[in-house]
């Protein structure tokens, strides 16, 4: 896929390539083999239409580059993910969620989220991964009913959240801020239990390893291992969701999540 030479700096404008077919919800697009990838760069090029982007997700695979570079899609390894069984909450963060300080909704802000999250200074980091067509594609894949985000509210102001794609048992996390000490912390630890209990989740996909998703019981396994336990749980039949789904399918939810679903 996509190869052919490439002009040496790309924007939101010039990096969709303008010969490649958009795919929509339902389109399937087969990347080459994530295992025989050299590092992890899979393929460069294409587009970030909603059919990529899940094929990509359903693969392993996901976009991942800087702003002035061409559309780099990754499968890393190791890949860092949150297991049922590796999951636990801080102590501390435990007791301070008894306080209640924050009200956890979902899916009320998600433009808000993502370009929050594209304002966050990272150490080492020059600019943001989230550029304008990220915004884009993951704006559009939200309104399909699959990239979600949930949010912490505090005195009716949004401060702190993250945004992720979910299908079916597996939740891709891309990306959190936050305004107020722990805001994102809470919520992820609400959305984290919620999704391994009543929502039947069996894995979260941290991508790449941070000490923020570590201290969730965050752990380090092979791009082999992960593959595996994707193929076994991409395809969610769990009836405990909250909107329902088609049974079998990768595709959960096609619409927005109830803003209070996350409440036990």
């Amino acid at each position: 896929m996509m190869g052919g030479r490439h002009p040496r700096t790309f924007d939101a404008e010039t990096r969709s390539d303008p010969d490649f077919p958009w795919l929509e919800i339902g389109d399937h697009f087969q990347f080459p083999d994530a295992e025989e990838a050299q590092g992890s760069v899979v393929a460069v090029g294409g587009n970030l239409s909603p059919g990529m982007l899940v094929s990509a997700y359903a693969q392993g695979i996901f976009p991942w580059f800087n702003d002035d570079d061409p559309l780099y899609w990754q499968s890393p390894d190791p890949r860092f993910v949150i297991m049922p069984e590796n999951f636990r909450v801080p102590e501390r963060l435990e007791r301070d969620m008894k306080k209640n300080k924050f009200s956890i909704l979902a899916d009320t802000s998600f433009e808000r989220v993502i370009n929050l999250c594209s304002g966050v200074t990272r150490p080492g980091q020059c600019g943001s991964w989230i550029t304008d067509d990220i915004i884009d594609a993951y704006v559009a894949l939200h309104r399909e009913g699959i990239a979600h985000s949930v949010e912490a509210w505090k005195d009716g102001q949004l401060v702190g959240g993250f945004y992720g794609v979910l299908l079916g048992s597996v939740f891709f996390g891309e990306s959190m801020f936050t305004r107020v000490s722990d805001a994102s912390k809470t919520a992820f630890a609400v959305f984290a239990k919620a999704f391994f209990t009543k929502m039947g989740g069996r894995l979260i996909d941290s991508q790449v390893y941070t000490d923020h998703v570590a201290r969730f019981g965050g752990v380090n396994i092979s791009r082999t291992a992960y593959l595996r336990k994707l193929t076994d749980s991409i395809f969610c039949s769990c009836n405990r969701c909250p909107s329902g789904m088609v049974e079998g399918s990768a595709l959960l939810q096609r619409g927005l999540w109830r803003p209070d679903f996350l409440s036990f």
